[in-house]
């Protein structure tokens, strides 16, 4: 008989708000993104508890609005607070300028200082202390991101039993990177405490295997209904892929809606007889937003047939700006873009648009219904949610996704995108000149197709999928018209 769990609890690095200070007064605003969408309903219907770092470090008045909004919301929010020096540590240090290079194969930018896994560990056990703190043995936690990797760990060590579980939002290298980390062998046992290891595609599963076995002698391993079934020595996990998504039904409905539809038009107004190539990225050096202006510089060269037919409008969210490298970076790209204008630009036409700022949810959906070809070649990602949006938006059916190889959504999207290696800039090319040629059949049949895939493996099915694995499948979580997982219900089924 499976295991009957009370409460809910989710742990990340921050919580889901955003704080701004206005006439000494904070406020609270609810987060964004897929997961917070996917998560709220669940929270709200098992009296969940959501513990990360609320934004702000140093503030001593933050419980009581942050706890007035929660109240609002319908579950709890429990903030954990760190100061500047762990804040630089464990955040700017160990997770930026280690995990997050190390992860993403980048081993050559990583800061391996033996003060950021001090910082590290101390913020993990300060969450795994917050949360035996508020919860009990029969609860349920689930942990999110590479920032939380030892909590766990934490728990077992030194605060008490708890029933913890994983997702790992973006890649996991196999042992010719991961190695490279010097406190390997703390972080794989780290992980092995959790009791089911969530990761992104089947990929980043064998990856994380091949580096048990690499580290230890004493692994076994069993594949049993989708799961690999690990013992280490005493330890013992589950681990499995299971891949995010998006809110398709949302994204879906935006995309026909009358402001967007009037934003759209007055985008296409300017892109008259033109075809629009669309790059949505965060700042970030994984994104391989280089090699793209590059491989669009070839193309332009290359097929003058292109030049005053397409453009490429490219979007950067501001990132981590007061890091010297991405304020490089940053500098490089605007300085690259206006190379490839100051090349190409004829009367009437200019090669790239580039604006560098956030938008609002209903810019980017236009944004995504405006684009003829979307052209997505990070490096390497965990999953590349902005490929899923593109598509859920797409109900036109005449555009092209043209998609890295290296992101986790080309193992789900390899039939019906156009994939590249970004670091091929001639193939690349080559693949945006067959997109612009593509006939409106061919686009329309792959598009429905990449469309019904996001919208049956949208991030409703991807929260049931993973809670069947961790609850062993004992119990059914709900169909599509029912998509959360009711923890009260599991406990009466169990007992």
């Amino acid at each position: 008989m499976a295991q009957a769990f009370e409460r809910f609890l989710v742990a990340s690095n921050r919580l889901p708000i955003v704080l701004e200070k206005t006439n000494e007064r904070w406020e609270v605003q609810p987060g964004s993104g897929g997961l917070v969408t996917a998560l709220t309903p669940l929270m709200k219907e098992n009296h969940g508890t959501w513990v990360g770092w609320p934004g702000v470090t140093g503030e001593e008045d933050l419980k009581a609005p942050i706890q007035e909004f929660a109240s609002q919301q319908g579950y709890s929010l429990h903030p954990v607070s760190l100061s500047d020096k762990e804040l630089q540590g464990y955040y700017h240090g160990f997770a930026n300028e280690v995990l997050w290079p190390l992860l993403h194969g980048f081993h050559t930018k990583c800061n391996f200082e033996p003060g950021y896994w001090e910082q590290y560990q101390t913020v993990n056990d300060r969450f795994a202390q917050e949360l035996v703190g508020i919860s009990k043995e029969n609860d349920f936690i689930w942990v999110h991101d590479y920032h939380l990797m030892l909590v766990a760990s934490g728990i077992k060590k030194g605060f008490g039993q708890r029933n913890c579980c994983y997702f790992h939002h973006i890649p996991f290298p196999g042992p010719d990177i991961f190695l490279k980390l010097p406190w390997r062998l703390e972080v794989l046992n780290a992980l092995l405490d959790f009791r089911l290891l969530g990761f992104q595609t089947n990929e980043d599963v064998i990856n994380f295997l091949r580096c048990l076995e690499a580290v230890f002698s004493d692994v076994e391993q069993r594949f049993s209904q989708g799961l690999y079934e690990v013992k280490c020595g005493s330890r013992a996990a589950k681990a499995g892929a299971f891949p995010i998504s998006i809110d398709f039904d949302y994204f879906a409905g935006r995309a026909k809606t009358e402001e967007v539809s009037q934003a759209t038009a007055k985008l296409k107004r300017l892109h008259v007889d033109q075809q629009v190539i669309l790059g949505i990225d965060r700042l970030d050096y994984t994104k391989g937003i280089l090699e793209r202006l590059e491989a669009l510089r070839y193309a332009l060269e290359h097929f003058p047939d292109l030049r005053g037919n397409l453009s490429l409008i490219q979007v950067l969210i501001p990132s981590r700006q007061q890091v010297p490298e991405y304020q490089n970076l940053k500098e490089r790209i605007q300085g690259l873009i206006g190379e490839i204008n100051g090349q190409f630009t004829e009367p009437g036409w200019i090669p790239i648009q580039y604006l560098y700022r956030s938008l609002s949810q209903d810019e980017l959906v236009s944004f995504y219904l405006a684009a003829d070809i979307a052209l997505l070649t990070p490096l390497w990602d965990g999953m590349n949610l902005v490929a899923k949006e593109y598509c859920a938006c797409s109900h036109h059916e005449n555009n092209v996704l043209i998609l890295s190889e290296f992101a986790g959504a080309a193992s789900q999207m390899f039939q019906d995108a156009l994939l590249v290696n970004p670091h091929h800039v001639v193939k690349v090319a080559q693949v945006i000149r067959r997109a612009y040629y593509m006939h409106k059949s061919e686009r329309s049949e792959r598009m429905k197709r990449l469309r019904e895939s996001v919208r049956k493996n949208d991030i409703f099915f991807w929260l049931r999928t993973y809670l069947e694995a961790a609850f062993e499948g004992k119990s059914p979580i709900g169909s599509r018209e029912r998509p959360y997982f009711y923890l009260s219900e599991r406990c009466s089924e169990d007992s």
